[in-house]
């Protein structure tokens, strides 16, 4: 049995807490950022409708400004997410950029809180559901702000970073579980391998799972624009178009499946080592092939049969409520071999 390090182990939860005040105030500045950037915009709108028919060179503007493929120049307002969601030329939104900065800041500690739990309790910190969804969170931050170096995906910011706190909210309130060794079941390397590709992969479903929740509030946006009717929802316009939003959760989620693909194989490989059996039926076995074939449907419908626009985004958000289901209520109240949660 190996030793445990309380001490350590009351410092990462230190860590854990300094992480998500920092979590918390970035979630503000993302909010903030939204709120001051839909001002600015309806502002320069009304401007340029005052002013159109003297500057008709200000009308290229207004189009960016409603979500079109050109871009504001710098003086018009904040810098926008086109359809192909590039940073483009434009002031620097301050509350934006202390957001991403407080992001940062946030992931750094929280990469420590996880770290420092692994040291002391001297294995991989996910053996139970507390360790799971702390690193789960993680990884959504780390995919995030990787995908910020390419894209501008500040919009989503808000949804990502609240998802992040209410990840860590759950692990430290209805999961908390004090540091200790991995029960037999678990001693194994594929615990490293299996749990990991479940944790990158629920990561990028998390992702997905907001970006869908956007779209369709951006595609409702759209239509009540297009039949004439008011524009009710003025922080969308820092949204890119809906079909934008789908295609990228449409690659998103591709990539997403195959590492579930993998965590499902994994799984049987491991269960095969430990019980003598490659599939089961337990419930933990049973939804995370639930899982997998709501994915697989999505990926499929969308690719062949045409599921394109809210039926898509829904298929995806069915898969991620799969996940939570599977996350929480089968770890809590369904018995099984996989009962091991730690609350």
């Amino acid at each position: 049995m190996k030793s445990v390090n309380t001490e350590l182990g009351a410092t990462s939860e230190l860590f854990m807490l300094l992480a998500s005040i920092a979590y918390v105030v970035a979630l503000i500045f993302f909010v903030l950022d939204l709120v001051k950037s839909s001002r600015t915009i309806g502002a320069v709108e009304a401007r340029l409708a005052a002013g159109q028919a003297q500057a008709p060179a200000r009308a290229t503007v207004l189009a960016g400004a409603r979500g079109g493929g050109a871009s504001a120049p710098a003086s018009a307002g904040p810098a926008m997410a086109d359809t192909s969601m590039q940073y483009s030329a434009g002031p620097r939104r301050s509350s934006a950029r202390i957001a991403v900065a407080l992001t940062v800041v946030a992931t750094v500690i929280h990469a420590a809180a996880v770290l420092t739990r692994g040291i002391a309790a001297d294995r991989v910190p996910w053996g139970n559901m507390y360790e799971f969804c702390t690193t789960g969170a993680l990884v959504v931050s780390l995919i995030f702000l990787i995908t910020l170096t390419r894209k501008d995906l500040r919009f989503v910011g808000s949804f990502v970073v609240g998802l992040v706190v209410i990840m860590l909210c759950a692990a430290t309130v209805g999961f908390a579980t004090p540091v200790a060794n991995l029960i037999p079941a678990l001693q194994s390397y594929w615990l490293i391998v299996h749990v990991s590709i479940a944790v990158a992969s629920s990561a990028l479903f998390t992702l997905t799972f907001a970006m869908s929740v956007l779209q369709l509030v951006q595609s409702s946006r759209e239509a009540r624009i297009a039949a004439g009717g008011p524009d009710k929802a003025g922080f969308m316009r820092l949204v890119p178009p809906a079909l934008s939003l789908e295609n990228l959760s449409y690659r998103l989620n591709a990539i997403a499946f195959v590492g579930w693909t993998f965590t499902l194989i994994a799984g049987a490989i491991w269960a095969e080592e430990a019980w003598g059996r490659y599939w089961g039926w337990d419930t933990k076995e049973v939804w995370t092939f639930v899982i997998w074939t709501v994915y697989a449907g999505y990926l499929h419908a969308r690719a062949t049969k045409g599921w394109t626009g809210t039926r898509a985004a829904w298929l995806s958000i069915v898969g991620y409520l799969c996940i939570v289901f599977n996350f929480t209520i089968v770890n809590i109240y369904f018995s099984g071999l996989h009962s091991y949660s730690g609350v």
